[in-house]
């Protein structure tokens, strides 16, 4: 017999909130920057639920069904994961060939939960979204879910054999979440890609874990239904207290911030603890004050909201091209699909597949598969069929780790600019020369006598990512004691790294150019600590960015604007503005550079340094 368990519609609403939080951060990452810490409010409520289930279980029946637990999560998750799977692979086979590399250890990896580690050993970025195009990060959540509904269960058969005393199993995953935020702090490495550590399944263990801590202390069976009036006050208060400081970090807590790592996202974690706790607690009014239609409605669907979202966003995105032209249309679009891919998925996969007695599937089969194939009462058949044929397809023959001509010809020549742009940080290995005369120079790159005589003799060091990589060339023709540092996937929160390097060096000019932003968004914390090392006396060339096929491009532009404001020693340079105009000057990518825009950028960036 199966047990009854109380459902707690408020936890509708905390679910309501943490989607909202993660789609709007991929749709806006530099306003709603902490909108990924959805996801471990997401995990706290998982944790809790599912320990909770197994906890009444154990206490009613002494013992805890491994296979039946199993087969309900599998019911549960796996059939719009597939669905997911199945249908984004059919889009991709179509329309989106590109993106076929790896596919088949993608849809694997996702199936055994193993998907965050195989993005950690590809070293797929999770915070580059320019360079890692691939509709399927986000799974590595659900990967770190599975795993703990993997051991969980296994965990709390040995611990209640070992001990029946709530205090000791609850101490046991709260010394896990400490253990387990402690690994973070001492992995996260400042300036470094810390997709490793926010990936990881042991951490980010903290936060199923003080859930699960949660559950053990705070049964939601056991629950009075009336409390003392001072009990009411504190729980309310508490949650809600918790509520408005998770709300505030999805405006302020960037996910490079040095914080987070440091015990912010364990902060966060706890933060969702109390809520959970408050909104357990039927005594309490916090579960009331977040049940309503609109909640109700999400919540249920939070799963599949979750799933969709992203690979609309990527699929959506590629076929607009430029993504900032109508931005908010856009916008509305995606939130469109996402909903209605989200209801259909809700109404004709998760729930009829949860209720799906499977010790019918056979004759429910053969009856599906009765002629005649074309009716009125199977009409679904045919399409799935197809879609799942196409889908499958793609995923079995999909190359692996492998490239076509055309991106390896681009990286070799990326390469090949890397090596010349490393050359120029040593005199003695400074190959490139400067064999164009002043006429030809004047020329090319519409500058002056007096600019190319003054460009002969200056220092200068150009910080930057693959779009400066692909004019080291051109800049070094312009400034011959140039040293050039870029390199591909490059951002922001690399500066800081890189430019102390530099100082340590002694390679770090007097006049410094920095192009970085094609890659993701800024945070005024690395901005800061960047200019704090570059000091007040350099004169600092900030260059915004052209990407109109990311929407974060006019967030960071406006951000660039306001800092170089902020700072007396910065002046703009607007790449974006002259891009605009010499949409011939791009590859197709609407963002990499032919041998005219390499030329077009070199000018620009040379007439601003050398005005006046």
């Amino acid at each position: 017999m199966r047990l009854k368990h109380r459902y707690i519609t408020g936890f509708d609403g905390i679910r309501t909130l943490a989607v909202l939080g993660v789609i709007f951060y991929h749709l806006f990452p530099n306003i709603i920057k902490g909108g990924y810490l959805g996801v471990p409010v997401f995990f706290v409520i998982s944790g809790y639920l599912i320990v909770d289930i197994l906890r009444q279980e154990y206490e009613e029946k002494q013992t805890i069904h491994l296979k039946d637990f199993y087969y309900r999560r599998m019911k549960r998750l796996y059939p719009a994961l597939i669905a997911l799977l199945i249908a984004a692979s059919t889009y991709i086979t179509l329309f989106q060939r590109q993106l076929l590399n790896n596919l088949r250890g993608v849809f694997f990896s996702s199936l055994l939960y193993i998907n965050n580690y195989w993005q950690i050993e590809h070293r797929l970025s999770y915070f580059d979204r320019f360079h890692n195009e691939n509709p399927f990060t986000h799974l590595w959540s659900l990967s770190v879910e599975g795993q703990n509904y993997l051991i969980l269960p296994l965990i709390l058969i040995v611990l209640y054999r070992l001990t029946k005393k709530r205090q000791w199993i609850a101490g046991f995953f709260l010394g896990g979440s400490v253990l387990s935020a402690i690994w973070m702090a001492v992995q996260y490495r400042p300036g470094m890609d810390p997709t490793a550590i926010y990936d990881g399944t042991f951490s980010r263990l903290f936060s199923i874990w003080l859930g699960a801590a949660l559950a053990i202390v705070w049964p939601s069976n056991k629950f009075k239904e009336t409390i003392s009036l001072q009990a009411k006050k504190i729980l309310d208060f508490s949650g809600l207290a918790a509520l408005i400081f998770i709300l505030l970090s999805f405006f302020f807590l960037g996910a490079q911030s040095s914080f987070l790592y440091y015990g912010g996202m364990f902060l966060i974690s706890v933060l969702s603890t109390i809520l959970v706790a408050s909104v357990a607690h039927p005594g309490a009014n916090l579960n009331r004050w977040l049940s309503n239609p609109v909640f109700d409605y999400i919540g249920k669907r939070s799963y599949g909201i979750y799933l969709y979202q992203f690979p609309i966003m990527i699929f959506y995105e590629s076929a607009v091209k430029k993504i900032t032209n109508h931005l908010w249309l856009h916008t509305i679009i995606e939130l469109i699909l996402i909903l209605a891919v989200s209801e259909c998925s809700y109404r004709f996969i998760e729930v009829p597949l949860r209720k799906f007695d499977y010790t019918q599937t056979k004759a429910k089969i053969r009856k599906w598969l009765q002629p005649p194939i074309f009716s009125m009462s199977k009409p679904w058949l045919i399409p799935v069929g197809v879609v799942c044929i196409i889908g499958l397809f793609g995923i079995l023959t999909a190359p692996s780790n492998t490239k076509t001509a055309e991106q390896q010809a681009f990286e070799q020549q990326l390469l090949e600019n890397k090596k010349k742009a490393d050359a120029t940080k040593s005199n003695s290995s400074n190959t490139i020369q400067n064999t164009s005369s002043a006429d030809t120079l004047e020329g090319k790159y519409q500058l002056t006598t007096k600019q190319i005589e003054t460009a002969k003799e200056l220092s200068v060091t150009a910080i930057g990512d693959s779009v400066m990589l692909g004019s080291v060339e051109e800049l070094k023709e312009v400034f011959p004691k140039i040293v050039v540092d870029a390199d591909v996937g490059r951002q922001l929160y690399n500066g800081t790294e890189i430019i102390q390097k530099l100082i340590d060096q002694n390679l770090l000019a007097d006049c410094v150019i920095l192009a970085l932003g094609t890659n993701g968004v800024y945070s005024e914390e690395n901005f800061d600590q960047m200019m704090q090392l570059i000091g007040k006396k350099r004169q600092v060339y900030l260059v915004n960015t052209y990407v109109p096929t990311q929407r974060w491009q006019d967030d960071v532009n406006r951000f660039l604007a306001k800092k170089a404001k902020e700072y007396s020693n910065i002046t703009l340079i607007n790449w974006n503005q002259l891009a605009k105009k010499h949409e011939d000057w791009f590859e197709t990518d609407n963002v990499h550079l032919k041998s005219d825009g390499q030329i077009g950028y070199t000018s620009l960036l040379a007439k601003s340094v050398l005005k006046g």
